[in-house]
């Protein structure tokens, strides 16, 4: 691997190592320190770069589209606030175990502490937020500085993908000249070709073979005995990228006959095994007190993925008088109520597959059933109250009617806050071929547009995104991914004028300050947006009108933004009154 310069041969070396341990895009914004990184991979004919310019929106472009694959997606940036920008991301990537690879160019070390411009303090920036980080040497013409360079790069990519998976970052300083400017004797004629150009296949420097946690024979066979009972519940939350084996989970289901209780970001609310199993998804409409006090509790919980979205599901497991067992491949706690009495350190597919193999037990019929009726009665009493309310459309509607219409396959991306609670409690299970993602790791409704065009450029999928207003405000700027990295969606705006998330507190009684401090009406028009970003537009205000113009969206090219007037207030009164209605229905 001839080249003009040092940074060059550092920069060839590092985007080689990336293609050559199977990354297959990066994401890069533009900079004058990172030109060594950025001329490198653009000159790589296996990698292929999306340009995002904000900083911010890379980072979640580059999350989105990490999350719907499973597999690294690395950034690059400049030095100084550009980094900075990244941490957001980087949060969520860490709460949410997304595999990134952070690429920050830096200046070089003598000028840290100096004064000297765009020079900040990048050693360990995102502190424990990272699997791993490293501050590499700076480039030099050198074997074996050559070697530990590969090795590293490897190594961090290795890091990112390992149990949890997350991001893993790697500083990376350079001095001038910055472009592939030659310097005669920079680079010795005579440099190893093994640290120069890699193993002699297509593999990485140092492979790592990494085991899957999975249970003894004598544990499994203790779970299994547990989990051999009448009334049991499997609940799967958010899913951890690439996902879990629906077959596997499925297999266990019929070895025990309970029910899944299936989040709609857990890879299981949708699919063909929905026809063959009892998966329930209505749970945040009817798990009230009121209704469960004259149920029998589950006699044991097996719960895979993070913490349920659903805040009635959460209170419904605590209060239960059950054994239950939290499946996590790291052995992190990830139950906040205390409740779990067993911490199962396993990969859940091969754990559930496993298990699915020696339990023998139907389990109890009329516990399914009592969940089954109870999925019933809900779904009656939504069916009946979709349409226009005295309010005007109902925002939980709005997800029903996306679940009803999104053509297959499709990645559905929901936005925090009202969203994708609105997901969880209508968005019905069935066999249709989506894929559900939102950002549930740290929960923040920054970066959504720019996740969900990440998600969409790794994909094939149509590609639907419904998110609030204030989200869509926050996140204007990833908008222009859309053009730049070619990336087909249809965007579902909610506007319901400010936070109508904080309908569903206390604090609504207390006005002032509820209106000016909390739901914030902000009184934008965003049909400027779409000329800014040559987005198509329409704004519709009833139900009709939106099934009419989501048809028309999806049939069509480009990327298109739906502007759904709703009354948040409204919306919150209608979605109290269809709880209420469920809980007297099963009441009685």
């Amino acid at each position: 691997m001839s080249a003009p310069n040092r940074n060059v041969l550092w920069g060839r070396a590092i985007a080689d190592e990336l293609a050559r341990s199977g990354v297959e895009s990066v994401v890069v914004s533009p900079g004058s320190r990172s030109t060594p990184l950025t001329t490198a991979v653009s000159d790589n004919d296996d990698l292929t770069v999306y340009s995002v310019l904000d900083e911010r929106a890379a980072a979640y472009f580059a999350l989105g589209r990490a999350r719907r694959t499973g597999k690294v997606t690395p950034l690059i940036c400049t030095s100084g606030t550009a980094a900075a920008n990244y941490h957001p991301a980087v949060i969520e990537a860490d709460q949410a175990r997304v595999p990134l690879c952070l690429l920050t160019a830096d200046r070089p070390p003598e000028l840290r502490d100096s004064g000297a411009n765009q020079t900040v303090d990048q050693e360990k920036l995102y502190g424990d937020a990272v699997r791993w980080y490293k501050d590499l040497p700076e480039p030099e013409g050198e074997p074996r500085k050559l070697r530990s360079l590969r090795t590293t790069v490897a190594r961090a990519l290795s890091e990112a993908t390992g149990t949890p998976s997350g991001p893993v970052h790697l500083n990376c300083p350079f001095r001038k000249p910055l472009e592939p400017t030659p310097r005669p004797g920079d680079v010795p004629a005579d440099l190893d070709p093994l640290a120069a150009a890699g193993r002699g296949t297509d593999q990485p420097f140092v492979r790592t073979t990494a085991g899957v946690p999975q249970l003894d024979r004598t544990d499994l066979r203790t779970v299994a005995e547990a989990l051999s009972v009448d009334r049991g519940l499997l609940v799967a939350g958010p899913a951890d990228p690439p996902g879990v084996d629906p077959q596997a989970v499925t297999a266990l289901a019929h070895a025990t006959g309970f029910p899944i209780v299936a989040d709609p970001l857990s890879g299981l609310r949708f699919g063909g095994h929905t026809r063959v199993t009892t998966t329930v998804g209505g749970y945040d409409g009817y798990l009230d007190p009121r209704v469960t006090e004259d149920w029998p509790d589950p006699e044991v919980v097996l719960r895979i993925g993070a913490s349920p979205t659903s805040k009635r599901l959460r209170k419904y497991l605590a209060r239960v008088d059950a054994r239950q067992f939290v499946v996590d491949p790291a052995g992190e706690w990830r139950e906040a109520e205390f409740r779990a009495t067993d911490l199962v350190v396993a990969d859940p597919s091969r754990l559930a597959g496993r298990l699915a193999e020696v339990i023998r037990g139907a389990g109890d019929p009329d516990w399914r059933e009592r969940w089954e009726c109870a999925e019933r009665a809900h779904a009656d009493v939504v069916a009946d109250a979709v349409g226009d309310e005295a309010g005007g459309y109902f925002e939980g509607a709005v997800l029903a009617d996306v679940a009803d219409l999104a053509p297959e396959p499709s990645t559905l991306v929901v936005s925090n806050s009202n969203p994708v609670r609105d997901a969880d409690r209508y968005m019905a299970p069935s066999d249709a071929n989506y894929t559900v993602l939102g950002n549930r790791g740290a929960s923040g409704i920054d970066g959504v547009v720019s996740t969900a065009l990440g998600a969409g450029s790794a994909t094939t999928d149509d590609l639907t995104l419904v998110i609030g207003d204030l989200a869509y405000y926050h996140d204007s700027t990833g908008l222009l991914s859309a053009l730049r990295c070619g990336v087909d969606a249809t965007i579902v705006l909610v506007n319901n004028d400010g936070g109508g998330i904080f309908h569903r507190l206390p604090i609504e009684s207390f006005d002032p300050p509820f209106t000016e401090a909390f739901k914030t009406p902000h009184g934008l028009d965003f049909e400027p947006t779409a000329d800014l970003y040559d987005l198509g537009y329409t704004a519709v205000e009833s139900r009709d009108e939106f099934r009419d113009a989501y048809a028309d969206a999806v049939a069509s090219e480009g990327t298109d933004v739906i502007d759904v007037t709703t009354d948040a207030e409204a919306s919150q009164r209608t979605r109290e009154r269809l709880v209420e209605e469920t809980v007297a229905e099963l009441a009685e």
